[in-house]
């Protein structure tokens, strides 16, 4: 009962944590919006769209609801640039804060983390940290490069293992436009 109700509490908290973060979004910041249909990236200040990013490629699997490490997929939901990695050989590598919240209630309902797994990504996210990478979820889902890879590849199929990947110039575009904060939208 105590376990249960610990776990109650802390998924309370941790989305209360998650709601103040999106509520702290100041009606001039940039965020991101990831359209996965129209494989477009729209940087907004506030709800005004102030440039579009055309032609991205998404996971193999689509996107939809992530269910587990190597599924391919992209997963819809809210997510902040928690990292960047300029040395990555994608060119340049944004890491989102996935799994979110929600990612590990709905993964851990359906039995695909357990309660650890669960309390760990809750606390990451409520203590404003990169949630684990390592859990059955899966991690390192992020906005990318093609680094050394074909562009006509890019153009034609999705072909990442769950990230949002773009050109090198666009990457390189987005990183004077974006840092760790930024908000990402994935629908």
């Amino acid at each position: 009962m105590l376990r249960a109700y610990l776990l109650l509490l802390m998924s309370l908290f941790a989305m209360s944590s998650v709601m103040a973060a999106t509520e702290s979004v100041h009606p001039d910041d940039i965020w991101l919006l990831i359209d996965t249909k129209a494989k477009k990236i729209e940087v907004k200040k506030g709800e005004q769209t102030v440039e579009t990013l055309e032609h991205v490629a998404i996971g193999r699997g689509g996107a939809g609801l992530k269910t587990h490490r190597g599924d391919n997929i992209t997963p819809h939901g809210e997510y902040r640039i928690g990292w960047v990695g300029d040395k990555s050989m994608f060119k340049r590598f944004f890491g989102l804060t996935y799994p979110s919240v929600q990612d590990a209630e709905n993964a851990f309902q359906k039995g695909v983390i357990d309660e650890r797994q669960y309390q760990r990504i809750a606390k990451a996210h409520a203590l404003g940290q990169i949630p684990p990478q390592d859990t059955a979820l899966g991690g390192q889902i992020g906005i990318h490069g093609l680094g050394s890879g074909d562009a006509r590849i890019h153009e034609v199929f999705d072909w990442t293992h769950g990230c949002i990947a773009l050109t090198n110039s666009q990457i390189d575009h987005l990183s004077q436009i974006v840092d760790t904060g930024t908000v990402v939208k994935i629908k």
